[in-house]
């Protein structure tokens, strides 16, 4: 159940994610056995600690994850999602890698095209950002502004 950014609940589990690009490609991973929603795509991220800002957080767990250092260019949105396991409140950022640091991910994450983002099997709160992203990669090759 997608109940929106307007509809928090206190008791939802603050994720703070990076939706990382580079020339194009996106960084994409998949969540691991044992944990919720294994096996399914995943962009680095993970839950808020107490006091930490989402947009910290996204960095944080982006370097844990993958070891790449990122920044923040902008954030996408925010949805707030009712799973079996837990009511999250996920805070989507557009990053990039530090200019001069290596790009190569670690772990189970690699570099995908715009593309194949819509063929991938995401968590159904990952759904709207997935197409904000598809919708603006379109905007952008018909020479159209880009939707925000």
């Amino acid at each position: 159940m997608n109940s929106g950014p307007a509809q928090d609940d206190a008791t939802a589990t603050r994720v703070g994610i990076a939706v990382v690009e580079r020339e194009g490609t996106f960084l994409v991973g998949v969540r691991p056995e044992g944990r919720p929603l294994a096996g399914m795509a995943e962009f680095p991220g993970g839950k808020c600690d107490p006091g930490e800002p989402p947009a910290a957080c996204a960095i944080r767990e982006c370097l844990e994850e993958t070891g790449l250092r990122v920044e923040i260019r902008e954030p996408l949105q925010e949805q707030v999602h009712e799973y079996s396991h837990d009511l999250v409140h996920l805070h989507f950022f557009l990053c990039t890698p530090v200019a001069g640091e290596p790009v190569e991910a670690n772990g189970s994450f690699r570099w995908c095209v715009l593309q194949e983002l819509g063929e991938l099997e995401f968590p159904e709160a990952n759904g709207p950002v997935v197409q904000q992203l598809l919708d603006r990669g379109a905007n952008l090759s018909s020479g159209r502004p880009p939707v925000c």
